[in-house]
């Protein structure tokens, strides 16, 4: 099979923060708060994805409570953070929606998000993931981690089922 036929039944993209929407860096600021950086790439194709009927759930370890600023003001409804059991809310989630497996994309970096990556019909991983993601992954972006990793499978979803196109794109 080519793997380019696994990004089109895409519906739900599940995806976690550091280290894949970020890229894995804390910033410890003077007064103790802690920064992360997002690429405005990953944020546009989200949008872009929710725009044209996807859903997309943050599932992440990290608590941030600009984090969740940043992706609700991106329309994202379904943010999970604070997670220690990801596998958990992975089910519960599609416990109380309808997707089937080959329709869910999910894209982590690190140890944690093994375990609900094999529950997904395409697991895709940053360039700069640990190894253990790389070898259970179907597809290895070329970016790393907060730097266009989101943006590329989102864009590979969208193109592949029409929905990337310059009129869209201009309705953001």
């Amino acid at each position: 099979m080519n793997i380019l036929e696994k990004f089109t039944p895409i519906k739900l993209f599940v995806l976690d923060v550091d280290g894949v929407l970020t890229d894995g860096s804390i910033l410890v600021l003077e007064n103790g708060e802690m920064a992360r950086s997002m690429n405005v790439k990953d944020g546009y194709a989200m949008q872009l994805a929710l725009k044209k009927g996807y859903e997309i759930l943050i599932i992440s370890g990290g608590t941030s409570d600009a984090v969740k600023f940043r992706l609700e003001k991106l329309g994202i409804k379904n943010i999970e953070l604070g997670i220690k059991n990801k596998v958990a809310v992975y089910n519960n989630f599609l416990s109380n929606n309808n997707f089937s497996k080959e329709q869910i994309l999910y894209m982590g970096d690190d140890v944690p998000d093994v375990a609900p990556m094999l529950l997904a019909g395409l697991a895709c991983a940053p360039a700069d993931a640990v190894q253990e993601v790389i070898e259970i992954s179907n597809y290895i972006s070329p970016k790393n981690g907060g730097k266009g990793c989101v943006r590329d499978v989102i864009e590979k979803v969208l193109k592949l089922n029409g929905h990337w196109n310059e009129a869209d794109i201009a309705s953001i």
